[in-house]
């Protein structure tokens, strides 16, 4: 850890120092900062509030906000909801895999994207659906996803 990373941290983490009953407000100023918690910042919360590294940990694994891995350039959001479901989003989230390589709760090795998955958007006349950033993209087969996660790799280079 480089002495700037550590005084950042070191600053993100004083107002909790000494309170364990604030780790996860610690944790989402680390998070929000920083756009995700890399594990020496999970041991520098652990050490200014002065908890177990463990009991960092298993806040950060417990709460699906919690992030330990760097977020993508664009989040992709597919919904998962009933009638995404009915629709075949499991064909949709094969082509997500297929084009980026990865799965959900997971980031494409190019950093571009981040796929999550979602219980609704409220788009289920669309179904299925995603959300790129914040447009809403519907009535998706796999084919279309394909286009659109190309267009936009294009559209970032």
């Amino acid at each position: 850890m480089t002495a700037a990373t550590e005084a950042q941290l070191a600053r993100l983490t004083e107002p909790y120092a000494g309170r364990p009953s604030e780790l996860i407000q610690a944790l989402h100023r680390v998070q929000s900062e920083l756009g995700y918690i890399p594990p020496e910042a999970q041991a520098a919360v652990a050490r200014a509030l002065g908890v177990p590294l463990s009991q960092v940990r298993g806040v950060i694994t417990f709460y699906h906000f919690f992030r330990t891995s760097p977020v993508g350039r664009h989040t992709l959001r597919l919904c998962l909801g009933t009638a995404c479901h009915v629709r075949g989003v499991e064909h949709i989230l094969k082509a997500i895999r297929e084009e980026l390589g990865v799965g959900l709760g997971q980031t494409s090795a190019d950093g571009l994207f981040t796929v999550e998955g979602v219980r609704c958007l409220g788009a289920c006349g669309l179904a299925p659906v995603m959300m790129v950033d914040e447009e809403v993209h519907g009535k998706l087969d796999a084919k279309k996803t394909k286009r659109i996660l190309r267009q936009i790799r294009e559209g970032s280079g």
